[in-house]
């Protein structure tokens, strides 16, 4: 290890797909823990905050079973497969009474947001039709969330939902609802609003229904009409942003002229083409 490179970076690791990922086991003893059974409970802190951060613990907590040396025999042994973000939160949790886990801190807090960054500028470099069908299905993802979140605050039932959804969109939209939206972009009856918005658009409703869900689990956030008062002041906080920003209001910005379908359609049709060989291909095969 050069005197210049991390410990942290010292011990991460590269799946067989090019993914990098830390041995919860090497991290635990980088950390001086001597017992794993103590490292376990920082590990199961670090994983219900990740849950409570809206993301699912087993995408960047990979329980793996390893098989180990024990004298003349082997034996199972329990690892995790942890990326940087779950590394992040482990040390957040771990005992700060060690002096590696402040330095730990630094260095995953610093290279977790290089990291994010970089995603950013890699999402952002994204053609604005990509961008949409990303963004599409990232907003069905967190209404998912959003919807599990809501339903242990107590809004139980389809008509509770749709009115709890309908005080997101008026925070947001300056007191429109769900179906003023459809109205507004001229859309058929079966046609969601959601299938209809650019990038810019869906990236504000994104963050309204993020920070909806994050407020309701961490809050815990009781009864109907608290949980719809919620989703209508985050809707109002995201539309002050925008509007301290210099942004276009959402209810302002145009509507594409295809829906996502349509979109992933023509995708499914430029992969196909691309995987199709062309007659001089063939004709150069049959040469051959």
């Amino acid at each position: 290890m050069s005197q210049h490179t991390s410990p942290f970076d010292a011990i991460r690791r590269i799946d067989e797909s090019g993914n990098e990922y830390w041995s919860a086991r090497e991290l635990s003893k980088l950390l001086g823990y001597k017992d794993w059974r103590n490292f376990t409970k920082a590990i199961a802190k670090a994983m219900e905050a990740c849950e409570q951060s809206g993301r699912a613990a087993s995408g960047d907590f990979g329980e793996v079973t390893e098989i180990v040396k024990a004298g003349a025999t082997s034996k199972p042994r329990e690892d995790y497969h942890l990326s940087r973000y779950a590394c992040y939160l482990i040390i957040q949790n771990a005992d700060p009474s060690k002096p590696i886990v402040a330095l730990g801190q630094t260095y995953f807090a610093v290279q977790t947001r290089r990291q994010e960054i970089a995603d950013e500028l890699a999402l952002a470099n994204l053609p604005e039709d990509q961008k949409r069908i990303v963004f599409r299905n990232l907003m069905s993802t967190y209404n998912i969330r959003l919807a599990e979140a809501a339903q242990k605050a107590g809004v139980i039932d389809a008509p509770a939902f749709a009115t709890f959804q309908d005080h997101g969109y008026m925070g947001l939209y300056n007191g429109l609802r769900e179906n003023d939206i459809h109205g507004r972009k001229h859309l058929k009856p079966r046609e969601k609003i959601l299938d209809y918005m650019g990038s810019e658009e869906l990236a504000a409703n994104m963050f309204r229904a993020t920070q909806t869900d994050a407020k309701l689990r961490r809050q815990g956030i009781q009864g109907k009409n608290e949980a719809n008062q919620t989703h209508l002041e985050i809707g109002k906080i995201v539309r002050k942003a925008i509007e301290e920003a210099g942004g276009t209001m959402p209810e302002n910005l145009p509507t594409p002229a295809k829906s996502i379908q349509e979109l992933q359609r023509d995708e499914q049709k430029r992969i196909e083409a691309e995987r199709q060989p062309s007659l001089f291909d063939t004709l150069e095969e049959e040469g051959e």
